[in-house]
């Protein structure tokens, strides 16, 4: 489920009179369910809590999402969004590829907020690994397959399918946030980054004595 991409100019009224943009509410009420869920889990959250937290009407809550598990499905997806990298042209594709891999799954996997999800409300997560993707997944893979393009027109990245690698690699790095902690015990949480990292790059760099 994206965040909804919702119209700056939908206004509501707050208390002191003055307009608030929808999209600034929509951030109220995602705030709201943050603590909320950080409070209280996500079974525990309600709608009511969310909406009395946020300083907004229940209707003002309902007319976003239906349910606690939509809101707290967007949070995640802002959340993660808000973790990814901007490219930059210095470089080779890969070597930021794989710096920005690093960078943001050690963020998501110490996130408060992941944590607390994956320790009090692991069925939330199981449904983005097992069932289907989710909105920050997409997002993610929109950039990884950019970042794959660029590498195989710049030629740090091994050829062939770009969406194929792109989603490979975010297998890889899915992996070590949410199944590393189950290895600690022969795997530290640095060494799982680590080796994270040394399999990704070795993964995209282009074959020896391939054309490139």
């Amino acid at each position: 489920m994206a965040i909804r991409n919702a119209d700056d100019r939908v206004l509501e009224r707050q208390g002191d009179g003055q307009r608030t943009s929808s999209r600034e509410i929509d951030d109220l009420i995602l705030d709201a369910a943050r603590s909320c869920v950080l409070d209280f889990g996500m079974q525990r959250t309600t709608l009511a809590e969310i909406s009395r937290r946020a300083g907004v009407s229940r209707p003002t809550v309902y007319r976003r999402w239906p349910d606690t598990r939509a809101v707290v499905a967007d949070l995640l997806t802002r959340e993660i969004r808000a973790a990814l990298p901007e490219m930059i042209d210095t470089g080779s594709a890969r070597t930021q590829l794989v710096a920005a891999v690093v960078d943001v799954v050690s963020q998501i996997r110490d996130h408060p907020l992941f944590v607390k999800i994956r320790v009090a409300d692991q069925e939330l997560l199981t449904t983005y690994i097992v069932d289907r993707l989710g909105a920050s997944q997409r997002s993610i893979l929109e950039l990884l397959t950019a970042v794959v393009a660029a590498g195989q027109r710049d030629g740090s990245i091994r050829d062939g399918n770009v969406g194929e690698i792109a989603a490979m690699t975010l297998l890889i790095a899915q992996s070590v946030v949410i199944s590393a902690p189950t290895m600690e015990g022969q795997l530290s949480r640095t060494a799982a980054v680590e080796h994270m990292r040394s399999a990704i790059s070795a993964y995209l760099t282009p074959v020896a004595g391939s054309a490139r």
